[in-house]
């Protein structure tokens, strides 16, 4: 069994080919650009979440030593170190950057 191909009909397959190629290289590109828009999304999210579960437990903790009132340095503690981790988170969140998206390739340098 022989097959015989025009040389047309070769170049056709080949430009197919090429064709579905590009296709799916375009397709797994915007792919990876939906997964990393959804993982920015889920960070923030869950920055969120952490950062309102943490004032609520602060938050707890200090309507809970002002309605027992009675030692005066406790209540310092509890109203100055939310304070401390409040500055700490601020100048970190307001300091870090990050290069997610600028991925350098292999040989090229800094």
């Amino acid at each position: 069994m022989t097959i015989s191909l025009t040389p047309h009909q070769v170049l056709a397959g080949v430009g197919i080919l090429l064709a579905l190629f590009l296709v799916w290289r375009v397709g797994a590109k915007r792919a990876r650009a939906a997964v990393e828009a959804a993982r920015a999304g889920a960070r923030l999210v869950s920055l969120a979440g952490r950062v309102a579960f943490t004032a609520a437990l602060l938050v707890g903790v200090q309507w809970l030593v002002i309605t027992h009132p009675g030692n005066l340095t406790l209540l310092l503690v509890v109203l100055a170190v939310p304070d401390l981790l409040a500055g700490y988170v601020l100048t970190k969140a307001l300091t870090v950057s990050t290069m997610d998206g600028h991925r350098r390739s292999g040989g090229e340098r800094r």
